[in-house]
C-alpha cells in the first residue's frame, strides 16, 4: 500500500502564533525525507507480517524463508531512520509539534523494527511446524486474530499518515479483542498437548507463533498511541483504554 503525507510548510512557532512564516528549507526537506523513510520501512514490515502469517497458515517453508531473508534490510532501515532523527535533533533543535514529529518517528521506528523481528519469529515457527502434524485445534479463532492484527497494523499506519486520533483510538480499542482471542487459542493449544503428548513439540511452536502475533498487535497499539502524542501532545501509554475517548 502506497501512502503519502504532505507536511505543513510552516514552523512550529508559526503554527502556534498563526504567523505565515515559512519553515526553514532544510528542516522541511529533512522532515519530508523522514516521512518517506518511515513509510518505506512500514511497507517492508507490513509485507513481512502478511507473508509470515501466510507461511504459518499454509505451512509454506519458501514464503517463511523469504520473511527471514528480509529482516536484515528492516534492521538496516531502522538504523538509518534513527541516525537521521538524531541528526535532525542536533542540527535543527526543533520545538513543539516539530519536535513531537521527530520524537514520534523515533518511537514508531522502534515499533516497526520489533514488528519485523516478530514476523521473522513467526516465520521460523512456520518452518518448524511445516514438518510436524497439524494440531487438532479450531482454526477459526486464529483466522479472526490474524485478521484483527493485520487490520490494526494497517489502520495504525493510516492514522499516522492521516494524523487521525480517531483512527488511532479505534486501533487501541481493537487490542482487547486480540488479547481475548490470544487467551482462547493458547487454551486450545494447551488442551491439545494434554490430549496428545506426542504433539507437544508442535504445540509449543504454535504457542510461540500466536504469542508473537499478539505482540505485533501490541506494537500497532503503540503506534496508535504515538499518533495521539504527535497530534495532541498528550502521552496516553499505560492508561486504561476508556480514558482515551
Amino acid at each position: 500500500m502506497t501512502r503519502s503525507l504532505a507536511l505543513p510548510a510552516v514552523t512550529a512557532r508559526a503554527r502556534l502564533s498563526g504567523k505565515p512564516i515559512l519553515m526553514a528549507k532544510h528542516l522541511q526537506r529533512d522532515l519530508d525525507n523522514l516521512q518517506q523513510d518511515i513509510l518505506a520501512l512500514a511497507g517492508l514490515v507490513e509485507g513481512a507480517i502478511h507473508k509470515a502469517i501466510r507461511a504459518l497458515r499454509e505451512r509454506d517453508v519458501k514464503v517463511a524463508r523469504d520473511v527471514i531473508a528480509v529482516d536484515p534490510q528492516i534492521d538496516t532501515e531502522e538504523n538509518h531512520i534513527e541516525e537521521e532523527c538524531l541528526k535532525m535533533l542536533a542540527l535543527h533543535q526543533p520545538v513543539a509539534i516539530d519536535l513531537r514529529r521527530i520524537a514520534s518517528a523515533m518511537m514508531i521506528n522502534i515499533d516497526l523494527e520489533r514488528m519485523g523481528d516478530l514476523a521473522e519469529e513467526i516465520a521460523e515457527r512456520a518452518v518448524h511446524l511445516a514438518g510436524l502434524p497439524r494440531l487438532p485445534i479450531d482454526d477459526a479463532n486464529l483466522q479472526k486474530m490474524t485478521d484483527l492484527t493485520t487490520m490494526m497494523v494497517r489502520q495504525s499506519l493510516d492514522a499516522f499518515v492521516n494524523l487521525s486520533t480517531e483512527q488511532a483510538q479505534v486501533v487501541m480499542r481493537m487490542d482487547d479483542e486480540v488479547d481475548r482471542l490470544n487467551v482462547e487459542i493458547i487454551q486450545a493449544v494447551v488442551a491439545a498437548m494434554k490430549r496428545s503428548p506426542d504433539q507437544i513439540d508442535a504445540g509449543l511452536s504454535m504457542f510461540s507463533a500466536v504469542r508473537h502475533l499478539e505482540r505485533i498487535a501490541d506494537h500497532a497499539t503503540n503506534i496508535a498511541e504515538d499518533v495521539i502524542y504527535l497530534v495532541e501532545g498528550e502521552i496516553v501509554r499505560h492508561r486504561p483504554t476508556g480514558n482515551n475517548n
